[in-house]
């Protein structure tokens, strides 16, 4: 599976500058296979068919639960990633437009909402996170799940492997950094909380949408 390595758009790093999934470094296989598990264990107990997924980057994930016959699709505020992302469907055998661009702050409800809407590694991306919280409650039907970097773990283990090492660990494009407790705290605002899980070195919850209970 291609990947964007790093590049810009509009001044903004998009996609995955390294190929996490796809690494033969032990530790970081280990690293993912725990996010994996985590996701894929959140992505079952919400029992979801349908998915949308925003800010999919190269379409990693889109691709694996179409592989599983669920209903996804993804979308992503870049132009350069999507078109990635449209190559790797080909590849798949799989059609192009499951993907297509579209900023986390431009969602509609009548175009982009699903079941269960998954927004991993996105909102540390973002100038305006509370903004896009917001955007997600329009498209939510059932959970969302989201997941960041977990602070200053993150960072840390940056600084331990010898990479960022002039930002201090920071991973270019990470604007938003929050512990585990502060990033439980921001999305309360919005969603109710059904689970958190710690993947180091994430912060992951399956939530639903606010007072709304969900058989």
């Amino acid at each position: 599976m291609k990947i964007s390595e790093g590049i810009k758009e509009d001044g903004i790093v998009v996609g995955n500058v390294y190929d996490k999934y796809g690494s033969k470094n032990p530790i970081v296989q280990k690293i993912m296979d725990n996010f994996n598990k985590s996701l894929s264990g959140l992505v079952a107990r919400s029992k979801s068919k349908q998915i949308h997924e925003i800010g999919c980057g190269e379409g990693y994930w889109v691709m694996q639960w179409k592989a599983q016959g669920i209903e996804a699709r993804g979308s992503d505020f870049s132009a350069q990633v999507i078109e990635i992302a449209q190559k790797n469907a080909l590849e798949e055998n799989l059609s192009a437009d499951i993907f297509e661009q579209c900023s986390i702050y431009d969602v509609k409800p009548d175009r982009d909402s699903a079941d269960l809407i998954v927004c991993c590694e996105v909102m540390e991306h973002l100038e305006r996170p509370e903004n896009g919280l917001r955007a997600l409650q329009q498209i939510v039907k059932k959970h969302v799940i989201l997941s960041v970097p977990r602070e200053p773990v993150w960072c840390a283990l940056n600084l331990l492997r010898g990479k960022y090492i002039s930002r201090l660990g920071n991973t270019p494009g990470h604007i938003q950094h929050w512990s585990r407790s502060g990033f439980v705290n921001l999305v309360a605002n919005y969603f109710d909380i059904i689970e958190v899980r710690t993947p180091l070195p994430w912060t992951m919850l399956l939530c639903r949408t606010k007072g709304k209970r969900i058989q």
